[in-house]
């Protein structure tokens, strides 16, 4: 059995003049390549049941999916040897590199290949254009390549892929490696590899002097610029920052790695288990149609992995590093799992009274640590407050500051249209132009 007779290695079965037939009437019942190679693996085995057969296909039995489908199904298959169009396409680009990777055109979005690279089953320009569409996105549209076509190669830049004028399936595509200091695209392991040599002997002085506590301050800082990206919906500013986060990140990684204690990937082998146990609904058997189901979940997997077995433990593993208002939040929204909470609103809203009448007692005796920590109960009942009505804390009191500030600058704005200073203005006038500003930004939609 034949996968196709349209193919030149046919050529050489008809020449052998023994029975075969071809599956080449499956192509035009199928849809897509997946079903293909699952049809013509089922026209195999049904074939196998009633005798021996040799099911040929082009190149080795590891290019073709269809082959590799029915060497996993059949008990006792034997599979013989055939030259790979790979390694053909490696020969014609003299490319004899024995850390090499193939790909199949039509299996190539499937995991991140590496260089040097063959990529074959470029038999059509739709799919050579999303073949160079990928390749270009991972190693550059100017990476030096090889096109070849009948065991023949040329040198072509990786943009000129789908510029070839004629395909058939003797056509592929070879992407020698590229010296690291030439590239212009990068991956993780890239990134580290970058780390790892400014911190050798006779990398960068700075970078080789820290430590995981003299950057801790970096991480946040980063984090920060990443999320002041989003706010301005900046994409250009987002992938940058978002670079900066995962370099802190890398960092950490080497830093652990130097001290023996974990490597760059324990860290991708840890966070890609923790998000599979965590999805349980998704790699499990839990269910979730909701995102609410979905976040139940993850909390319930998330308390499992870390041995939480109470509320008391979910409570003292917030991260105290965390800014307050989120911590309080946090802290107080695990506690309620425990019951440990206001009642309601009301309940909520006496206690604030309550604390902002001790903090206006603490200020008028003018004990600045009972000042202080009267102001911390006020502040938690406040939390508690906008917790309980729903409200995300961290976020709500962010967007109050911008407004302050937006309604400071218009009253500033006001104020200095008049010739006058805010700092000498009485505090009656001052609060009469703060409401002309207030006013006018609402006006606006601003405020």
């Amino acid at each position: 059995m034949l996968r196709t007779g349209e193919t030149a290695p046919a050529a050489g079965v008809r020449a052998l003049g023994v029975p075969f037939e071809t599956l080449d009437a499956l192509y035009a019942s199928c849809r897509n390549f997946d079903t293909l190679n699952k049809k013509l693996a089922a026209a195999v085995l049904r074939m196998a049941k009633e005798g021996d057969v040799v099911y040929c296909v082009d190149g080795s039995a590891c290019d073709d999916r269809s082959a590799r489908l029915v060497a996993q199904k059949a008990r006792g298959a034997k599979v013989l040897a055939g030259c790979s169009k790979a390694d053909a396409a490696f020969a014609a680009a003299g490319e004899l590199s024995p850390d090499r990777c193939v790909r199949s055109a039509y299996s190539l979005a499937e995991g991140r290949p590496s260089l040097p690279l063959a990529v074959y089953d470029l038999d059509g320009e739709l799919i050579a254009s999303d073949a160079k569409l990928l390749l270009c996105s991972l190693f550059g549209d100017e990476a030096d390549a090889f096109f070849v076509r009948g065991g023949q190669a040329k040198k072509i830049k990786l943009y000129e892929t789908d510029r070839q004028g004629t395909y058939d399936d003797t056509c592929a595509v070879v992407v020698p490696a590229i010296p690291f200091l030439r590239k212009t695209r990068f991956d993780y392991d890239d990134l580290v590899h970058v780390l790892r040599l400014l911190r050798a002997p006779g990398g960068c002085p700075w970078d080789r002097a820290q430590t995981h506590e003299s950057i801790r301050s970096n991480m946040v800082e980063e984090a920060y610029e990443l999320v002041d990206a989003i706010d301005k919906e900046d994409d250009g500013a987002i992938c940058e920052e978002t670079g900066d986060v995962l370099m802190q990140g890398a960092f950490h990684s080497v830093l652990g790695e130097e001290r023996g204690a974990f490597t760059p990937d324990d860290v991708t082998s840890e966070v890609c288990a923790k998000l599979i146990f965590r999805h349980s609904h998704i790699f499990g058997q839990d269910r979730a149609e909701t995102e609410v189901g979905a976040l139940s979940v993850w909390e319930k997997n998330k308390r499992a992995e870390k041995g939480q077995k109470s509320a008391e433990d979910s409570v003292f593993a917030v991260p105290a590093a965390m800014p307050a208002c989120m911590r309080a939040q946090k802290v107080g929204k695990r506690a309620a799992t425990a019951g440990y909470d206001f009642a309601d609103m009301e309940e909520v809203a006496e206690s604030v009274r309550e604390e902002l009448a001790e903090l206006l007692e603490a200020a008028a005796e003018g004990d600045k640590a009972h000042v202080a920590e009267e102001a911390g109960d006020l502040l938690l009942a406040a939390v508690s407050a906008g917790r309980i009505a729903g409200a995300d804390c961290e976020e709500a009191l962010r967007e109050s500051t911008n407004k302050f500030i937006e309604r400071f600058r218009a009253t500033a704005e006001l104020v200095r249209a008049d010739g006058k200073a805010m700092e000498a203005l009485p505090k009656a006038e001052l609060w009469a132009y703060y409401r002309r500003a207030k006013e006018s930004l609402r006006a606006e939609g601003k405020a």
